[in-house]
């Protein structure tokens, strides 16, 4: 299941993941920027506890 989640839109994985916990974190670029198309699960990791780490990015950013 892991690795069918991988670049998939947040919502869509959030979905797949049922009730279990998550925590989320956003990869962003340094700088003032702005995310620009869907939001994407960049990486995806289930702890021992039973909750879901999501990594998530969006597909392009512009500078502002």
């Amino acid at each position: 299941m892991i690795d069918d989640v991988i670049l998939v839109p947040e919502v869509l994985a959030r979905r797949a993941l049922g009730d279990r916990p998550i925590r989320l974190q956003m990869l962003v670029p340094v700088g003032a920027w702005i995310g620009c198309g869907a939001l994407r699960v960049l990486r995806l990791k289930v702890n021992e506890g039973g909750f879901a780490d999501l990594t998530v990015g969006y597909e392009s950013y512009r500078n502002l």
